[in-house]
């Protein structure tokens, strides 16, 4: 089937300049990195055609990306990589320029009849744009193509948890789960001679960029791009989606679809996600607990950014959460570590430091560990607002997922964030608990240990290493 509509609900117009002549359409590709069923390049390949223009697509690469290090920066170039090649097979010229992302737009702006850019919802990301539209001579679209039902549309207002945000989401979202066909680009723009950056030689540009690189690249374990997401998207809809809601509470299996690394850099369409696991052979239960996962939950999280604005703060908890845990903070701490042992993994809990030992050597943790990991943080530190940050810290620094609308709303979920009371316990006061003995009930936690420490083993003969190995 052929569609190439793209939802009115999806487009904002953000700055309304009077059109004038250009030299072409623009695209600012800066959060959807993708060549494929991408809303924002199919409606500027439309605005172009209809111009009678041709179009550039354009990425701006900065040094320094808030929290970013060079495991990010080598999962997003593999990603631009792949993304340049799928363009030009479509003969859609592409430039990757050095320089802060709205610097690079508004350059490139000064000779477009029309910019289109697609959205995100962190404060930086909502400053760029904003400093594009300040500055653009012509008029600057939005298209939002990063999640299935437009955050505006599900909703106007934080949600309290994904049950208040469910069925609002389930009413609107079989009207945005359709196919998205690419549109032929009419207008010859292989002349514009707009010059990028080489993106050959990924090690030699890594090299020169100004990066933190206290975490170093896990491209043997994960590589970036939209090829290399839907050939694991494949895999997983196949051999995993079946039996999905029972294995994934145990991290001993690899009953997961890593997804979630691909969706954070916009390298694959969560529309393309979900009309694919639609279409699996599996049970409508496992079907259904995939994409509560995949777009309730993580929609949950761009709303909760989108309309928090102190979303990475202590303070953007529920004061029912922060009361409690001010109320038990003189509570006796049994164990306490520092961010550098908790960093290390140097702690008592064997299964604690396994979780950290996937994080640090491959850029993921089994999502059955992931609370457990934040809620051991919130335990054995000294302070909530200690547990915070740190977890924060870790989060972003490690996960190749990290830094974005997840990474705020599933740490501060730790905290209570989109949670409710439970029972009232030492540290944590009515905040949700978890033990070890839960793990053990619910998976085979000596088996989980064991898988890490092979992955561990793996990664360090590809060459990833710290400080103490």
């Amino acid at each position: 089937m052929v569609n190439r509509r793209i939802e009115d609900s999806r487009i904002r117009t953000l700055g309304e300049r009077e059109a004038k002549g250009g030299d072409y359409v623009l695209y600012w590709m800066q959060q959807s990195a993708r060549a494929e069923h991408n809303p924002a390049l199919e409606y500027a390949v439309q605005r172009a055609n209809a111009a009678k223009l041709p179009l550039l697509v354009a990425f701006g690469l900065m040094d320094d990306y808030p929290g970013a290090n060079v495991r990010h920066y080598r999962f997003l170039l593999e990603g631009l990589q792949d993304t340049a090649r799928a363009l030009a097979r479509r003969k859609i010229p592409f430039v990757v320029q050095r320089g802060s992302p709205e610097a690079v737009a508004i350059k490139l702006a000064r000779k477009a009849a029309l910019v289109v850019c697609d959205r995100g919802y962190l404060r930086h990301q909502k400053q760029w744009r904003q400093a594009l539209v300040d500055e653009a001579r012509c008029p600057v679209l939005q298209v939002e193509g990063d999640v299935v039902v437009p955050v505006d549309t599900a909703s106007g207002k934080a949600e309290y948890a994904a049950r208040t945000l469910r069925p609002k989401i389930h009413r609107l979202w079989q009207q945005y789960l359709v196919p998205l066909s690419a549109t032929p680009l009419k207008v010859d723009s292989s002349r514009l001679g707009v010059k990028g950056i080489s993106l050959d030689d990924l090690d030699g540009l890594l090299g020169r960029m100004k990066l933190e690189r206290h975490a170093p690249p896990v491209h043997h374990r994960f590589q970036g791009g939209t090829t290399q997401a839907h050939r694991i998207l494949k895999a997983f809809l196949a051999q995993s989606l079946p039996g999905y809601k029972e294995s994934r509470p145990h991290p001993e299996t690899e009953h997961v679809s890593h997804m979630s690394k691909y969706l954070h850099f916009g390298q694959v369409s969560p529309v393309r996600v979900a009309l694919a696991a639609r279409a699996a052979k599996a049970a409508d239960l496992e079907r259904d607990s995939f994409l509560e996962e995949l777009i309730v939950r993580r929609e949950l999280a761009q709303n909760f950014c989108e309309y928090t604005p102190n979303y990475d703060t202590y303070d953007c908890l529920p004061r029912w959460a922060r009361d409690t845990l001010h109320q038990h903070r003189g509570d006796e701490r049994h164990h306490q570590y520092s961010q550098a042992q908790l960093e290390a993994a140097r702690t008592h809990d064997p299964y604690w430091n396994a979780s950290m030992r996937e994080m640090r050597y491959t850029g993921y943790m089994h999502n059955a560990m992931r609370m457990y990991w934040g809620k051991k943080i919130l335990e054995w530190s000294s302070t909530p607002e200690h547990a915070y940050r740190t977890a924060l810290t870790l989060n972003n620094t490690y996960f190749l997922d990290g830094r974005d609308a997840n990474s705020f709303a599933n740490v501060g979920w730790v905290f209570g964030l989109h949670d409710r009371p439970w029972g009232r316990r030492e540290i944590f006061g009515t905040i949700r608990y978890m033990s070890a003995g839960g793990l053990e009930r619910k998976a085979d936690m000596d088996a989980y240990v064991q898988k890490v420490d092979a992955l561990v083993a793996e990664a360090q003969a590809a060459g990833v290493r710290f400080t103490g190995d």
